[in-house]
């Protein structure tokens, strides 16, 4: 929806065509017995891209949406009792990590002043530039960027890193974690990593009024302003091509011609199916896919005033859960538990006195697992694994359940083999390795979303929508008749 507001913007007649009848893909939600869910991301980070987009788009943001900044980023739990509240303040979450886990005075500060220096020279250029152009590393910032890489950032993993940092084996625990952002193993993902927190502690966690799903609502309604045309429950049975150019889509039985063609599908299904090129599809796959998810959504009967919007509950033996999720493609025993409560800021997502609960257990990608039998199994680690931390009997207090698991969750959103994040950055070189924004093969194709550069997330799929869009100005508008170019499908 962002890749279709930004081409709209620049003259383009678009028409969106998307599957489901509602929009968003995993952004969305849905209300069980008096219960409301966000289905899908439940982290908001650097609301400022989304006010650029409605800048960019002439538009008061207030008018469509609005947020509010969480003090209180997350709250990790471990099983030997300690308790630990990750402020976005620094000097409070220097205090907490000093005072609960005995970290000296300025460690934190430190790692984090590293980490935003690492963003703000090499995170920027991943995030605002196509990786596959020379022009990109032409440019006197980039050389200088890449000066200030170390051998550690690339070469050394982010738990090693964050060992080299930390003493504590807790606040290692609690920085390894930032590797799942984007669906990596910390013993593998290069040290480069260690930028993430910067993101959330250093610029801040917010709650959109409502809910993730006010994000949604927001681009859809800025969407249709802008004169987007949506097609809900057209899924697109394949791209018309001939020789070096894309002509339109093929979807519910009837085709539609285009001079510019954006697939936000996974990259995986787009050569397999939708291009129906297998052997260009088969060479995706090389790279590891990133971890996938069960996820539990749960009504609580009752309240924790001890859990907040973010909780965590980490598994004793992290390198074994992770070893078991990217090298066994198996569950582990003792799984970290994510648990992520809307009701917490909007009472109005609970029957009074109870709480909504997203429960999330990172998972393999693995769609010949055997999940029917590992559901249950799972879910009787988790209650036990909760309950012993909460002192309550938690199983007795779900009062609705749902959930998704890997081979429900690429049914419903289109992830090969349920992957949240589309490939993994476990190498050094998985930013490069990632696939571009356009088509090589196709002179007018073009890619967005989380399967492609930059990655996964909402953060960064507003920044592929933004280098999608920029492609195409310079691709289309720049080269060719404004006139004779002004359909595009997305």
């Amino acid at each position: 929806m962002a890749a279709a507001i930004r081409l709209a913007m620049q003259g383009f007649c678009v028409k969106v065509f998307e599957k489901n009848d509602y929009p968003g893909g995993k952004l969305s939600f849905f209300e069980k017995d008096g219960y409301r869910f966000d289905a899908g991301p439940s982290l908001f980070t650097r609301p400022h891209y989304l006010e650029e987009l409605f800048q960019d788009a002439g538009e008061d943001i207030q008018e469509f949406f609005s947020y509010k900044q969480v003090p209180l980023s997350c709250r990790y739990f471990f099983e030997n009792g300690k308790v630990v509240n990750a402020w976005t303040d620094t000097e409070l979450y220097e205090k907490e990590l000093t005072g609960q886990l005995g970290e000296r005075e300025g460690t934190l500060s430190g790692y984090l002043k590293r980490s935003e220096k690492l963003y703000n020279g090499v995170g920027r250029i991943f995030l605002n530039h196509s990786l596959h152009q020379w022009k990109t590393w032409l440019q006197p910032a980039v050389r200088k960027a890449l000066g200030d890489i170390r051998f550690k950032h690339l070469f050394g993993n982010l738990h090693d890193y964050n060992r080299s940092v930390f003493s504590s084996p807790e606040a290692i625990q609690i920085f390894d974690r930032y590797a799942t952002y984007n669906g990596s193993d910390p013993y593998q993902t290069p040290g480069m990593m260690s930028m993430i927190p910067h993101l959330e502690l250093k610029e801040g966690t917010f709650y959109p009024e409502g809910g993730m799903i006010s994000i949604t609502n927001a681009l859809h309604r800025l969407a249709q302003k802008k004169g987007v045309e949506f097609f809900f429950n057209h899924p697109v049975s394949r791209i018309l091509k001939e020789k070096n150019k894309v002509t339109g889509i093929e979807s519910n039985g009837k085709q539609y011609k285009a001079n510019v063609i954006v697939s936000n599908s996974d990259i995986y299904f787009t050569y397999r199916h939708l291009l129906q090129m297998p052997e260009k599809a088969q060479k995706i796959l090389k790279q590891e896919r990133s971890c996938s998810g069960v996820i539990f959504y749960w009504g609580i009967r009752e309240a924790f005033p001890e859990l907040h919007l973010h909780n965590i509950f980490f598994s004793e033996n992290y390198q074994q859960e992770f070893n078991h999720i990217f090298q066994k493609k198996s569950l582990y025993h003792d799984p970290t538990v994510y648990v992520n409560i809307t009701s917490k800021l909007d009472p109005s997502h609970a029957p009074e006195g109870g709480e909504n609960w997203f429960i999330l257990i990172n998972a393999p990608s693995n769609p010949e697992y055997g999940w029917d039998e590992a559901i249950g199994r799972v879910r009787t680690q988790v209650i036990k694994k909760l309950s012993g931390i909460l002192k309550r009997d938690i199983g007795s207090l779900i009062e609705t359940e749902m959930l998704l698991d890997p081979v429900r969750i690429e049914t419903k959103t289109g992830s090969y083999m349920g992957s949240l994040y589309g490939t993994s950055s476990n190498s050094p070189f998985a930013a490069f390795l990632r696939h571009p924004n356009f088509s090589r093969t196709f002179d007018n194709l073009y890619f967005c979303g989380g399967s492609v550069h930059p990655g996964g997330g909402i953060p960064l799929c507003f920044k592929s929508a933004e280098i999608v869009a920029k492609k195409v100005r310079e691709d289309v508008l720049c080269s060719t008749d404004k006139e004779s170019n002004n359909n595009i499908l997305c």
